[in-house]
């Protein structure tokens, strides 16, 4: 089982068979639940000071959830925690309910195959546990499995739990989940709108609405048999004039990932419906199992087809919305100072686009909580961190949010298209020095952001199997054998690609180190290669990182401009010089 702050996660179906959608369990992965509930709820009551904490539980749509969330219950009631069970919930909408809680525990294993499951469990911030807080329910969880004796005595506990006293917990669900509904809609138009403030966000909603109405937009979504179809969107996209359709509501019918392999279907779906008349369809999303994350398709009016947007494009496109946004709400601050937080591989383009609208970037190794975390230091220094996530994967987390969330994205790009007279287009341009065109379309919106050619994160060529599980040595390796190839190669790729010099940058957690002398430093974190032109401006990077979450060494490119063959040669490069050092 991989324990990593991201999620704890492995493969629960029953045969062993990732792709199983069984919904049994076996009787030491019910201990295993047991267990973790049992740590997590002795974790909240310390942390929060309450004897009797009040804990939120709710699981995506995977086969196995039901029967993970019934030894977690059992335990739990055990304990003596009052247990809100939502069911089938979405991740943003949990935590967003959770705020009123103590805490959570959410049964998902987010992108991964159907036959895999796992748990994410946090506190009322808002967000998963950060990796310090988690390493310590690890520990405990590993002491406890390793110990026989209590690992049966605690298991036969929670057999013991009676049919009434279940029936207590399942019989509250459904107002448990008109809750979590109700907080999380409510959440959801203080993230969209950047305040509290009921009047605004009346009179924002009224502005975006009525526009709307005058200039009609279609939204439309393949579930994919996700938890968003049990969430808010049909009613809250209704509810703001926008025209809503969706395929797939109640069955996982293919991989669950949201990369660009996988959009195909909504794609295809938009074009069918444009087809048909529905000419105001021009955005898609499809969210992944636990509803936190939507890579989107739009459709392009000047090629008449659906496209499918690049996860790092996604990401740009939301940052330029909501810093322009932040821009719009607070520039007339003195004190305002807008800033960014990423994650280490996340393109270059944000850079470009934020140093142009007068911000700054942080960046974070890679993990949610990691970026949550830098962007809440970066706020504690006074600067305003209203967008945060991961380029690499296209999550989009919109402050005071700590989690990523499709309907914020979508969101985000509908302001683009409707704040139109001072807009944030027409603002993004004046800063850029692009002729505005007041009649534009999201693909002209598009055409204005940075060029880059980067390597996507699911594509089969961004994942090694490496054996050297000690990722610090096979770095201090790769160090070896990258300087003696540099060496003969320098001349070549000066000549070929104007590449003069490089800088190694390494993240763990929330802290990035520049000019780094050795690479084995950055231990499991995120190791960078900045690759520079004559006159040291950063023209393209390599990138490497084990994965927390499963058992594959991460790999990618990021190149200025559009210039395929170079990505693929340097990512090339990249691959020989790992393999070598993993011999």
């Amino acid at each position: 089982m991989i324990l990593s702050a991201s999620g704890w996660r492995k493969v629960f179906a029953l045969s062993g068979n990732e792709q199983d959608k069984n919904p049994e369990i076996s009787e030491n992965d019910k201990k295993i639940a047991v267990t973790a509930a049992n740590v997590f709820f002795d974790y909240i009551k310390e942390v929060s000071g309450q004897e009797i904490p009040v804990i939120s539980l709710g699981i995506d749509s995977r086969p196995t959830g039901p029967a993970i969330a019934d030894s977690m219950i059992r335990a739990l009631i055990k304990k003596g925690a009052i247990i809100q069970y939502s069911a089938i919930t979405s991740a943003p909408e949990i935590m967003a309910y959770a705020k009123k809680l103590d805490g959570f525990i959410y049964i998902s294993a987010s992108h991964n195959p159907i036959g895999h499951n796992g748990i994410k469990f946090g506190t009322n911030d808002g967000g998963v546990l950060n990796g310090t807080e988690n390493a310590k329910l690890v520990k405990e969880f590993t002491d406890r499995l390793n110990d026989e004796k209590g690992l049966e005595e605690a298991y036969k506990k929670a057999c013991s739990c009676t049919t009434s006293e279940l029936q207590k917990v399942y019989q509250v669900s459904d107002s448990s989940k008109y809750n979590a509904l109700n907080a999380y809609k409510n959440f959801i138009n203080e993230t969209i709108t950047g305040t509290e403030n009921k009047e605004y966000q009346e009179d924002f909603f009224g502005m975006i609405d009525n526009t709307i109405i005058e200039n009609p937009i279609g939204v439309v979504c393949d579930f994919n048999g996700s938890s968003r179809n049990h969430c808010i969107d049909r009613d809250y996209f209704a509810e703001h004039n926008i025209n809503f359709y969706s395929i797939n509501d109640n069955e996982i019918v293919h991989e669950i990932i949201p990369e660009a392999e996988n959009l195909i279907h909504v794609a295809a779906e938009m074009e069918r419906l444009q087809k048909e008349g529905h000419k105001e369809v021009v955005l898609g999303y499809m969210p992944d199992c636990d509803g936190d994350r939507g890579n989107i398709v739009y459709w392009d009016d000047k090629a008449k087809k659906s496209v499918i947007l690049k996860a790092q494009e996604v990401f740009s496109l939301s940052v330029l919305s909501e810093l322009t946004y932040s821009i719009w709400q607070h520039g007339s601050d003195k004190n305002f100072k807008p800033a960014v937080a990423v994650n280490c591989p996340t393109s270059m383009r944000i850079e470009e686009i934020v140093n142009t609208l007068g911000g700054q970037v942080f960046r974070a190794e890679v993990g949610e909580a990691n970026v949550v975390n830098l962007a809440r230091e970066k706020r504690s220094e006074g600067y305003t961190v209203r967008i945060l996530g991961e380029g690499s994967n296209g999550g989009t987390i919109t402050y005071p949010s700590a989690v990523r969330d499709p309907l914020n994205t979508i969101f985000a790009i509908i302001k683009l298209l409707v704040m139109r007279e001072n807009g944030l287009f027409e603002m993004w341009c004046k800063k850029a020095g692009i002729k505005y065109n007041p009649n534009y379309t999201l693909t002209d919106v598009l055409d204005t952001l940075p060029k880059y050619t980067t390597t996507g994160v699911s594509e089969p060529r961004a994942v090694l199997h490496v054996k050297n599980t000690n990722h610090a040595e096979l770095k201090g390796k790769f160090q070896k054998v990258f300087e003696e190839d540099w060496k003969k190669k320098e001349s070549e790729l000066n000549k070929k690609y104007g590449i003069c010099s490089w800088e190694a940058v390494i993240t763990n957690g929330t802290k990035e180190t520049r000019n780094v002398s050795d690479f084995s430093t950055s231990g499991k974190g995120g190791l960078k290669i900045l690759l520079k032109d004559k006159n040291s401006k950063n023209i393209a990077f390599i990138w490497m990182r084990g994965s927390g979450t499963e058992p594959v060494f991460r790999i990618m490119c990021d190149v200025k401009g559009d210039k395929v063959q170079m990505e693929k040669e340097l990512l090339e490069w990249e691959t020989k010089l790992i393999q070598e050092a993993d011999k």
